[in-house]
């Protein structure tokens, strides 16, 4: 180390401030990352990766600005950066042995024994550096070194002692490029091939739990949830999961208006009790995001600031947003009341009122022209996550009693935890109350001679106070009341 007298000062690179973890609502999202620019390519690409901070995910799946082409890097922003909220499983979908071009004979431009290819998604591994005039081919740590800039573009370093000398003007390249524009909805469907056993795309969710120990509960892909394919296999994955867990799915709508978006969701048949529609986009300082990647990461804040119990609706809930736009990024205005149109139609929104708020507490079920009401559990998007992380929650709390003798000594430690447990979350005022028995004439002795149990549990969870409604009269005895 030399020597030094004086004074100096030194940077160390921003710190952001860490993610709020959430135990309750596991975030999984599909979609598209610069995995050239990943730690190691080969699990970043159809894996589930789990991230707890933004830096971890751009350490394994690489980062850039560029979300048209890289819509898993919106939603690292959007839950680590915006709404400051972790942990988030990010399953890539582009594949370098299947959406790549091949770029051959490009120039590049030497200066201060230096050029710089600008271009992204570059695998770094197919770079080959030849003369300008193709005849010669430079070997890497001898004759250059090649790495990534902050931008993900290569620069290759002309070393001092190598073949390639201080005097030349331009080299010319040859590379593999990721192409983001060749992946397909079907290559984010994915599926199971039998025949190698493996996973991909959305099929990837049922690797999940086995492979990371979380359970998907929030599943979206931004940038392609919009198209109905996409959104309908999200959708059916979200009934069961390992063949045991439900989870809810965050979709998109499309449209300039709010008239084109009710359409939408119309034309593609989103109703299902699982699914939270979202329209229009979010701007926040200057970028765009799709509102399924604020919705979600929102949901996963609120669970974290309630003890991880998803009682709370994400209605209502502030969000740092400047401004709404729709599809050709134009602002949209929206108060209360066409928040309310689209909130009747089962669409959640973000109306401004004193700042950008979450608007909306009903499900894709919702429809205020139907003919009846749903049950509540089916409507309410509160409601509806609490039926499902209670269900999940009882399943992984009582896995290990799976295979024990049947006795009634395993029957009364279910029905005495679990009540145990309920009357715990309704002093909490996180439900109104929970009871859970085991009747007999649901369990016949042929039903018990088989291995079969059976408990019976009823709950009440807690609807939002989704109208409050005060109405004023004019008192005239008030304000003349006579002599004091």
């Amino acid at each position: 180390m030399p020597y030094k007298h004086g004074i100096y000062v030194t940077e160390n690179p921003t710190t952001f401030e860490q993610p709020i973890k959430s135990l309750a609502s596991q975030q999984v999202v599909f979609g598209t990352a610069p995995i050239n620019l990943a730690e190691d390519i080969d699990a970043a690409v159809n894996e589930p990766v789990l991230a707890r901070n933004f830096e971890e995910a751009k350490a394994k799946l690489g980062y850039s600005e560029n979300w048209s082409d890289y819509t898993l890097c919106e939603v690292m922003d959007a839950s680590f950066k915006q709404i400051k909220v972790g942990p988030v499983v990010f399953v890539n979908v582009l594949d370098p042995s299947t959406h790549i071009q091949n770029i051959t004979a490009e120039e590049v431009q030497v200066n201060n024994q230096e050029a710089k290819v600008e271009k992204e998604g570059i695998l770094l591994n197919s770079l080959v550096v030849k003369s300008s005039d193709g005849a010669t081919t430079y070997e890497e740590d001898l004759d250059y070194l090649a790495g990534f800039d902050n931008d993900g573009y290569v620069v290759i370093s002309i070393l001092d002692d190598g073949s390639i000398g201080s005097s030349v003007s331009s080299l010319q390249v040859d590379y593999d490029q990721l192409d983001p524009s060749q992946v397909t909805n079907e290559d984010v469907i994915g599926g199971y091939d039998e025949s190698t056993n493996t996973y991909k795309g959305i099929e990837i969710v049922i690797t999940i739990f086995p492979k990371l120990d979380v359970v998907p509960t929030i599943l979206f892909a931004p940038g392609f949830s919009q198209y109905s394919d996409v959104g309908s296999v999200l959708v059916a994955k979200s009934e069961s999961i390992n063949g045991s867990f439900k989870t809810e799915n965050v979709l998109d709508l499309e449209g300039s208006t709010i008239d084109d978006a009710i359409a939408d969701k119309s034309t593609k048949q989103y109703d299902d009790k699982s699914s939270i529609l979202c329209w229009p986009k979010a701007k926040i300082n200057g970028k765009t995001y799709h509102y399924s990647s604020v919705v979600a990461a929102v949901l996963s804040r609120t669970d974290a600031e309630n003890e991880n119990v998803p009682y709370q609706s994400p209605s209502n809930k502030r969000i740092p947003v400047e401004a709404m736009v729709n599809d050709n990024d134009q602002e949209i205005f929206l108060d209360q009341v066409q928040g309310n149109r689209l909130n009747g139609k089962g669409i959640v929104t973000a109306v401004s009122m004193r700042g950008w708020r979450v608007w909306g507490n009903n499900t894709a079920m919702y429809d205020d022209e139907m003919d009846s009401i749903p049950d509540p559990k089916d409507r309410f998007i509160a409601i509806r996550r609490m039926f499902n992380w209670w269900g999940n929650s009882f399943i992984l709390n009582y896995f290990d009693r799976v295979d024990d003798p049947t006795s009634y000594r395993l029957i009364e430690s279910v029905v005495d935890s679990e009540n145990i447990r309920a009357n715990g979350f309704q002093a909490r005022g996180q439900i109104a109350g929970a009871h859970i028995e085991f009747r007999e004439q649901d369990n016949p002795t042929s039903q018990i001679m088989d291995g079969k149990i059976q408990f019976i549990q009823k709950i009440g969870f807690l609807t939002p106070a989704k109208e409050i409604e005060n109405v004023l009269e004019f008192d005239p005895t008030i304000s003349f009341g006579g002599d004091e």
